[in-house]
């Protein structure tokens, strides 16, 4: 059963710096909690992430991942290709122009193969929204 989380939310920095640090994965375990290790396995031509591993620890459970990215001038997207825990992974950030900042619309939908009781997936996904949120908005202010 897929799980969905969603959350839009403004920063006060312009949509160029939000990218930059989202094209910087391997930076994530510096602002998001539940991020371990993340490492770049091979890249698009333009550099850009391609296949990503990560490792995560979330409301109890660790998994391994590996990750494929996608990206355009103001998104990220990035689909499971491998986990222990997860079957499928479909995760974008959207980043658009507000005022002198940007506004950020995230998604996440994650598909467990284990059963977990509903609050349990339910504090895993608070987790990663909040992270979405507040890490980011804090990394993207820290680098301007």
């Amino acid at each position: 059963m897929t799980v969905s989380s969603s959350i839009e939310f403004d920063i006060p920095v312009p949509p160029s710096v939000v990218m930059e640090v989202l094209l910087d994965v391997e930076s994530l375990p510096e602002w998001s909690g539940p991020h371990k290790s993340a490492e770049i396995v091979d890249e698009h031509d333009d550099g850009s992430p391609k296949t990503v591993k990560v490792s995560v620890s979330t409301a109890g459970i660790s998994d391994d991942q590996t990750l494929s990215y996608t990206w355009t001038e103001n998104s990220c997207t990035w689909d499971l290709v491998e986990s222990k825990q997860l079957s499928a992974q479909h995760g974008t950030y959207t980043v658009t122009p507000k005022g002198d900042g940007s506004h950020v619309a995230f998604v996440l939908d994650i598909d467990l193969k284990i059963k977990l009781p509903g609050m349990i997936v339910k504090r895993g996904q608070k987790v990663a929204v909040e992270t979405a949120k507040k890490g980011l908005t804090d990394e993207c202010k820290r680098r301007v």
